[in-house]
């Protein structure tokens, strides 16, 4: 998976060579929830829709939009094999309504799992998503190795559901934040923890202080502390100024950060991705370098959490870009 997002990165400069579907292809083409069943087989395979991808046959005689598509399954938002790889060429177009981007495998057109159209504001945003598809082997298709699709979805269906829920779930965790715990300086134990912080993290909190007004507390108890609430009301707003797109990529972040002013730090451009990483593993990476890593725990931990925070970033640049 951190190949195919390091792929996915240096492919951005320029943009995919994706190519667009031929201008013969007809413009009615678009996606279906599940495939036309002519025999008993199919209609056996209609039964299996949350663990298969469903497709209209290029004949069918009905003339509809739904006719030549294709709906992902729920399970592709768990991260299980969703079926064989039955496309050959991954292509993006506009929508029919003129009003954003899509993507096409042969002549389908994808849509969520829960059957809404993958239309995306950005069409740069569009082709990384067709190149996750591009990349995807003939033996499976792999969810787990589409993380821009994952969130793309997410940002279409559950947010704009959950976003007073996702404010609320941020905001009751902002007072614990990982920037504003410090180690003790006065323990053998943690003083090199301690005097890393100060190096690292307190750079942070005087960006957060000159960007939203108001100094962070910071302190050394297990159980955390409390900020200024004029601080969390700023920092609340900032998260309702958002877009759906935008917010779905700070709380993917801050899940696996456990902070929300490492996401904010990106968010406003003070972050890049290296340096977002190097402060959320400060302190196990010094554990690391101390005691030595874990081959099997350690290193897929680092892999993946380089997956999370590079794919919520491309996914907050992409989505700006035209």
């Amino acid at each position: 998976m951190t190949s195919l997002l390091s792929r996915l990165l240096r492919s951005l400069n320029p943009l995919f060579a994706i190519r667009r579907p031929p201008t013969s292809a007809p413009a009615h083409r678009c996606l279906a929830t599940a495939a036309a069943s002519s025999n008993a087989d199919d209609s056996a395979a209609a039964a299996e829709m949350d663990e298969t991808i469903y497709v209209k046959r290029p004949g069918s005689t009905a003339a509809t939009r739904d006719q030549t598509s294709v709906t992902m399954p729920m399970s592709f938002m768990t991260g299980s094999i969703v079926g064989k790889r039955f496309y050959k060429e991954v292509t993006t177009r506009m929508a029919d309504d003129g009003n954003g981007w899509t993507v096409m495998l042969d002549y389908r057109t994808l849509k969520t799992p829960s059957k809404r159209p993958l239309k995306l504001q950005s069409l740069a945003l569009a082709k990384a998503i067709a190149a996750e598809w591009d990349c995807q082997q003939t033996d499976g298709i792999r969810p787990f190795t589409m993380p821009l699709m994952k969130l793309a979805c997410t940002a279409l269906e559950r947010v704009p559901l959950t976003r007073a829920k996702i404010f609320e779930n941020l905001m009751s965790k902002f007072h614990q934040d990982l920037v504003f715990c410090r180690s003790p300086s006065d323990s053998d134990l943690t003083i090199g923890v301690h005097e890393r912080q100060k190096e690292k993290i307190d750079p942070i909190l005087d960006w957060v202080q000159s960007e939203f007004g108001f100094k962070p507390v910071v302190y050394t108890s297990f159980f955390g502390g409390k900020q200024d609430d004029c601080l969390a009301k700023a920092i609340e707003h900032v998260l309702k100024e958002t877009n759906d797109f935008e917010l779905t990529a700070i709380d993917a972040m801050a899940a696996s950060a456990h902070s929300l002013v490492i996401p904010l730090g990106i968010f406003r451009g003070r972050l890049g991705i290296e340096e977002a990483i190097e402060l959320i593993r400060l302190e196990e990476d010094l554990q690391v370098d101390k005691w030595g890593l874990v081959e099997g725990g350690h290193d897929v931990d680092i892999a993946d959490l380089k997956v999370q925070i590079s794919s919520a970033t491309v996914l907050l640049g992409l989505s700006k870009l035209t």
